[in-house]
């Protein structure tokens, strides 16, 4: 089973953490079943940015990045080239590190 390793970050995950999920899971999906609250303003229907994440390792063991979501990723707050979409960004049987943005476009944090 995958491991998905997440950086502190002050607001989602303060100490980091270290996640398990099973191959074919989206890493959006994981992090909501472990307790940790990313956003996700669209309910992971690939129509907003607010669950934009940076793998850190592991990015090329992920399901394949299609033009929707690249499109998508161009509006994300602080976007690089390791950038996806949790909701999109599905699982193999390789280990993940990710990084959550501090910030997304939102202008307000939604409530899940």
């Amino acid at each position: 089973m995958p491991v998905i390793r997440i950086l502190p970050n002050a607001e989602y995950c303060p100490q980091g953490d270290t996640i398990e999920a099973g191959a074919g899971t989206s890493i959006c999906e994981a992090l909501l079943e472990n307790g940790i609250a990313i956003e996700h303003a669209c309910e992971m229907s690939c129509a907003c940015t607010t669950c934009h994440v940076i793998v850190r390792e592991g990015y090329a063991s992920l399901g394949e990045i299609d033009e929707s979501e690249e499109d998508l990723l161009d509006r994300a707050w602080g976007l690089t080239p390791i950038s996806r979409l949790s909701c999109q960004a599905i699982l193999s049987n390789q280990d993940v590190t990710i990084e959550i943005p501090k910030y997304s476009i939102n202008h307000a944090k939604e409530n899940h």
